[in-house]
C-alpha cells in the first residue's frame, strides 16, 4: 500500500524539499519485485537550485577556506556513518538486492574514507619551483575546482561516492550528488546524516531522479566545474559528449572485464577461493568482477572442477537471510541482459559447466552462478561486461600467453595474479593493462590506494592521494624579485 512506502525528498541547500510539481518515482525491492519506497523526482529547476546552492556554499561559506574545520565536520560525518551502518546496509539491500551483510560490510567502509581524507585536508600543498630566471620566484597552489557533480551507479552507490566524494570534500569542493534512479534510497538516507554532521548548507546536495533529466542537466551545466561519473561505457560516452559542450573536465569509471590469472605454481585452494569470490560476490554486479579466469594448462581441469563444485553448493534467496549466499539482480533488464549473454555463449560454442539458468523455484530477479569452459578469448562472453555471476575459463600455456589474453580486452580496470613466483608477479603486474593488479588476493580496497582504469574502463583516479590531484587544479604563481 502507498501508506507503507518509505519516502525520501531532495536535499538542497541544507533543506529537505519536494521536487517541482511534487513529482515522485518509486523503488522496487529486487527480491520481492514490489515497490517499497517513493522518492522525489527532481526536475531541471531543482537541479539548477542544487547547483546554485553548491556554488554559493563554495563562494560564500567558510568551507573552502578552513581545512581544519572541514576535517572536523568530515570526522563527525564519519562517526554518524559508523553509527548508522546497519541501517544503511538494510536500505541498500532493499534498493539493489545485494545481501544485507554485504551491504552492511560496504557501509562499514564508509567512515574510513572520510576519516582518511579529513586528515589530508590541511596537507594539500603546492610546490616551489626553481625556474631558469634567477630573478623570478615561482610556486604553485593546488586549489579546489568548485562545484563537482557526482553520478553514482546502482550497484555500490555509497562506497563509490565515498571514493571520490571524500577527497573532493577534503580539497574544499562542494557537491551535487545524483544516485542511480534504480537505487537511490541509501543515498537519500545518507543525506539525513549529512544534515546532522554540520556541513554548511549547500556543501552536499542530493538530487534523485531520472538520468535523462537530472544527469543531463548536471553534465551540461556551465556552472558545474568537474564531473565524476561511474557507470557503463555507453552512458559514459553520453556524459562525455554533454560535458564537452561546456569543456567541463571529467573523471570516469566505466566497468571492466577483469582477468584472474592462475599459474601452475599457485596455491590452488587459495586461488580458486579468490576467483570464485571474485565473480560471485554481489551477484557479479561489480565493476571489478573477475569474469575471466585464465588458467594454465596443467591445472586447468582441476581448477574448473573445484569452481564447479563450489558453484553448485551456493544458496540463492532472500538477501536478508544470513544463510543466503547469492541475491537477486537489481533490475529485471539486467537479468535479461545476463540471460542473453549466456545464451550467446552457448551458441558460440562455450561449454556450460554449471548454472546458466534462471532458477524456476525463486521469484525475483535471480540467475544461477554460471561457469563456462572451453571459452575462446574472442567470444562475446569473454569480451562483453556481463555484470552478473558468470565466469569464462580460458586456457593459457605460458606467462606470455596469459599476459596477451588478459590484455585482449577493451577494458582495463583490474586483474588478479595467482603465483608463488615473486618475479613473475612483478612482471605480470607491470605488463597487464589495468588500473589495479591484485597479487594472490582479489577485490581488496583501501582509502589510501588510487582506483580507476584505462580504455573503456575510464580515466582519472578516485581514492588515494591521486584523488586529491583529481579534484584540485594547479595555479602557477611567478614573482619578479628584481628591484
Amino acid at each position: 500500500m502507498t501508506s507503507e512506502l518509505r519516502r525520501y525528498q531532495l536535499y538542497i541547500d541544507g533543506e529537505f524539499l519536494d521536487a517541482e510539481g511534487g513529482k515522485t518515482f518509486r523503488s522496487a525491492n529486487p527480491f520481492t519485485g514490489e515497490d517499497w519506497a517513493e522518492l522525489s523526482e527532481a526536475q531541471n529547476s531543482d537541479v539548477k537550485a542544487a547547483i546554485t546552492a553548491a556554488r554559493n556554499a563554495y563562494e560564500n561559506s567558510w568551507w573552502r577556506h578552513e581545512p581544519q574545520r572541514r576535517a572536523q565536520v568530515m570526522h563527525e560525518f564519519a562517526d554518524l556513518l559508523e553509527k548508522n551502518k546497519e541501517n544503511l546496509g538494510r536500505i541498500g539491500s532493499c534498493d539493489n538486492g545485494k545481501l544485507v551483510r554485504e551491504m552492511t560490510g560496504m557501509a562499514n567502509l564508509l567512515p574510513g574514507f572520510f576519516r582518511y581524507f579529513s586528515e589530508i585536508s590541511d596537507h594539500i600543498f603546492g610546490k616551489v619551483i626553481r625556474g631558469t630566471d634567477p630573478n623570478v620566484f615561482s610556486y604553485t597552489l593546488r586549489e579546489p575546482y568548485g562545484v563537482v557533480a557526482f553520478q553514482t551507479p546502482w550497484n555500490s552507490p555509497l562506497v563509490i561516492f565515498a571514493q571520490g566524494g571524500a577527497p573532493a570534500l577534503a580539497a574544499g569542493n562542494t557537491i551535487v550528488l545524483k544516485p542511480s534512479e534504480f537505487a537511490s534510497c541509501s543515498t537519500a538516507e545518507m543525506a539525513k546524516l549529512v544534515h546532522k554532521a554540520g556541513f554548511p548548507p549547500g556543501v552536499i546536495n542530493v538530487v534523485t531522479g531520472m538520468g535523462p533529466v537530472v544527469g543531463a542537466a548536471l553534465c551540461s551545466s556551465p556552472d558545474v566545474d568537474k564531473i565524476a561519473f561511474t557507470g557503463s561505457p555507453e552512458a559514459g560516452r553520453i556524459v562525455g559528449e554533454q560535458a564537452a559542450r561546456t569543456l567541463t573536465p571529467t573523471v570516469m569509471e566505466l566497468g571492466g572485464k577483469s582477468a584472474n590469472m592462475i599459474f601452475e605454481d599457485a596455491d590452488i585452494e587459495k586461488a580458486v577461493a579468490g576467483v570464485f569470490a571474485g565473480f560471485t560476490a554481489s551477484s557479479g554486479q561489480s565493476c571489478v568482477c573477475g569474469s575471466r579466469a585464465l588458467v594454465q594448462d596443467s591445472i586447468h581441469d582441476e581448477v574448473v572442477a573445484k569452481l564447479a563444485s563450489m558453484a553448485g553448493d551456493l544458496k540463492l534467496g532472500d538477501p536478508a537471510d544470513p544463510a543466503t549466499q547469492v541475491g537477486p539482480f537489481c533490475t529485471a533488464p539486467q537479468l535479461d541482459k545476463v540471460a542473453g549473454l549466456v545464451a550467446t555463449a552457448k551458441d558460440e560454442g562455450a561449454r556450460l559447466v554449471v548454472g546458466g539458468e534462471k532458477p524456476a523455484e525463486l521469484g525475483g530477479w535471480f540467475f544461477q552462478p554460471t561457469i563456462f569452459a572451453d571459452v575462446h578469448e574472442n567470444m562475446t562472453i569473454a569480451q562483453k561486461e556481463v555484470f552478473g555471476p558468470v565466469l569464462s575459463v580460458i586456457r593459457f600455456r605460458d606467462e606470455a600467453e596469459a599476459i596477451r589474453i588478459a590484455n585482449n580486452s577493451a577494458f582495463g580496470l583490474a586483474a588478479g595474479v595467482w603465483t608463488k613466483d615473486l618475479g613473475r608477479a612483478h612482471r605480470v603486474a607491470a605488463a597487464v593493462k589495468a588500473g589495479t593488479v591484485w597479487i594472490n588476493q582479489y577485490r581488496k580496497g583501501d582509502a589510501a590506494f588510487p582506483f580507476g582504469g584505462r580504455g573503456e574502463s575510464g580515466f582519472g583516479r578516485q581514492s588515494g592521494q591521486d584523488a586529491i590531484y583529481e579534484f584540485t587544479t594547479i595555479k602557477s604563481v611567478q614573482i619578479n624579485t628584481e628591484d
